[in-house]
């Protein structure tokens, strides 16, 4: 029992407990002496397993910091492709999950690879470039920018979708340039000069898509306009983008005629809106008959379109786990598939307005 003295820094005087009592040490007491010893080496011991412990910890810090440094691009991603998505405090988990924090967590930029989930993770990139920038934290905003720039390197690459990704761009830009001029206001986190940066990235992607140059393959067999004008009907059933019908029509003037048909049209108009929104809007030519192709046009600027993807996200309502498709998590539930539902981009979204 450590005793203090009169002066406050000395380290007072050595007590031992036996069973007469407490006793005070001597400085002759041989035992003592060797016990301090031992205690002098394990501390030695202890401060040197210490020492290497912090300098292990340093350096493993050190090599991380340089890989993101050297390797800035590469976004970091946990391990598990889901996250367990709580809107309150609870004594597991403080706080609530974010959506940047969601944002880094599931695996992204493997999805942009995925044919099935490429046009999800567009739109979802679309609905934050709208709204939720702000929401965003340093490290998320990073990937978000990672993201969009694997997202254009595959359009360059493949030649395809080239559109949607050129209108996520302008979507992107403009909704920066608003934010930009609230920075007084700290809307956005990071400094203006990185922002200002990012705004002329998307700006040289811009000029890169529209400088593109669609290579057309050596003609090895039939082509489109080689085929029967019923086979040439039924692959443009399969388009869902009026835009993309009357590009297909300026080819040759045969397709041109194909793409003019009323029942095409109308089956557009029937995919996208309900009847209720279609009646709203109706349009009659003079004889009579309804205008389809101008009805699909006019119902696309009041009416936002059906979206279908081949693969979502899914969120399970049990363990409240929010997680890709073919991941899998750690579900308690005695039928997993029952508690599981797919999410769109915006319930996405919606997950986190809190």
């Amino acid at each position: 029992m450590p005793f203090l003295g009169q002066d406050w820094r000395s380290p007072g005087q050595n007590w031992v407990k036996t069973a007469e009592g407490w006793k005070k040490t001597t400085a002759d007491n041989k035992n003592h002496r060797y016990c301090e010893e031992v205690e002098e080496k394990d501390d030695c011991y202890n401060k040197e397993n210490l020492l290497l412990s912090l300098n292990y910890d340093v350096a493993a810090k050190k090599r991380k910091k340089d890989l993101m440094n050297n390797n800035s691009k590469v976004p970091y991603f946990h391990r598990e492709k889901w996250i367990y998505v709580h809107k309150g405090s609870t004594k597991e988990r403080h706080g609530y999950c974010t959506l940047g924090e969601a944002f880094n967590r599931l695996d992204f930029c493997s999805a942009i690879k995925d044919t099935r989930r490429f046009n999800y993770v567009v739109r979802l990139v679309e609905l934050i470039a709208k709204s939720k920038l702000p929401s965003l934290s340093g490290v998320a905003q990073t990937n978000y920018m990672n993201i969009l720039e694997g997202v254009v390197q595959k359009v360059l690459d493949d030649q395809q979708n080239v559109r949607p990704i050129k209108e996520l761009l302008q979507t992107l830009y403009v909704s920066l340039c608003a934010l930009v001029q609230d920075m007084g206001k700290s809307v956005l986190v990071g400094n203006i000069n990185v922002w200002v940066q990012r705004m002329e990235n998307i700006l040289q992607w811009h000029q890169q898509l529209d400088s593109i140059q669609i290579n057309r393959p050596a003609a090895k067999g039939m082509g489109l306009t080689d085929l029967p004008a019923s086979l040439q009907l039924n692959i443009m059933e399969r388009l869902s983008d009026g835009r993309d019908l009357v590009s297909l029509g300026q080819v040759c003037p045969d397709l041109g005629t194909l793409a003019e048909d009323r029942l095409l049209w109308k089956r557009l108009c029937h995919y996208h809106f309900t009847d209720r929104q279609i009646r709203k809007r109706l349009m009659v030519s003079e004889k009579g008959h309804l205008e389809w192709k101008k009805m699909y046009f006019k119902l696309s600027r009041c009416y936002p379109h059906r979206e279908q993807y081949s693969d979502t996200l899914h969120f399970c309502t049990h363990c409240h786990i929010l997680f890709w498709k073919d991941t899998n998590h750690p579900c308690t539930a005695n039928n997993p598939e029952s508690c599981t539902v797919s999410l769109s981009p915006q319930d996405f979204i919606n997950l986190f307005n809190f």
